[in-house]
Order: structure tokens, then sequence, then C-alpha cells
């Protein structure tokens, strides 16, 4: 495979591009996104214990929960907690955030009540 020169800074960004996912939570339109513009859901059985993440093992290949990095400072109501295999998660107001896999752009809220325990989150 051969790579132009003209191509390389456009790899760069696209790369840049998928690291900026991770960043924190932001308002879009009335609801919480991540940096592609994805919709973040809250899940209430998180309330059972405040702080935690409970959607682990069969629960997290559909919920993908929004990562932090290690260099990552919490802002405001933008929190993060440490999910019990030690992954670093935002929380907005305590409450851990996720993506649904099945939501592909911008706008999508696919799971909004989906087993009436996830919901599109809200600032």
């Amino acid at each position: 495979m051969h790579f132009r020169p003209a191509l390389i800074p456009t790899l760069l960004l696209a790369l840049a591009a998928v690291g900026l996912a991770q960043a924190q939570p932001r308002e879009a339109g009335g609801v919480l996104t991540d940096a592609a513009g994805l919709t973040l859901y809250v899940f209430d059985n998180d309330l059972t214990v405040p702080g935690k993440s409970v959607c682990i093992n069969a629960c997290a290949l559909s919920w993908v929960h929004l990562a932090a990095k290690d260099t990552d400072k919490p802002q405001g109501d933008n929190t993060i907690i440490v999910r019990d295999d030690g992954q670093k998660q935002w929380a907005y107001k305590g409450r851990p955030l996720y993506r649904f896999v099945n939501d592909k752009k911008p706008g999508d809220k696919m799971a909004e009540g989906m087993r009436g325990a996830w919901h599109v989150a809200r600032p």
C-alpha cells in the first residue's frame, strides 16, 4: 500500500478525531453527547450505588461506557468514576454515561426508554 505525502495530514486529523470521541460529555440540543455528537445515556440501575457503573459483562456489549483518560480532569457537573475493571468513565452529576452501539450518527436516540431503565442524558 502506497501513501501519498499529501494524505498524511488528512490521516493524522482522522486519528485525532477518533481520540476526541473520548472527550468529556457536552450539551448539544438539550441532550448530552460525546465529542462525535453521539447521544449519551444514563442507566437507572446505576442509581443503586451512587458513582458506580453496574453495566458490566453482557450489558457492556451494547452499552459502551464513555471512557475518560488518565489525564482528563473533572469539570463542573462532569465527573469521573472508576469502574470495577479499573477503567475510568465519565459521569454527569455522578451518573455514569454510556453510548448505545446501535446509535450510528448524531441525533440518533434509538435506546431512549429501552427496558424502562435507559434514558437520554440531559443537562
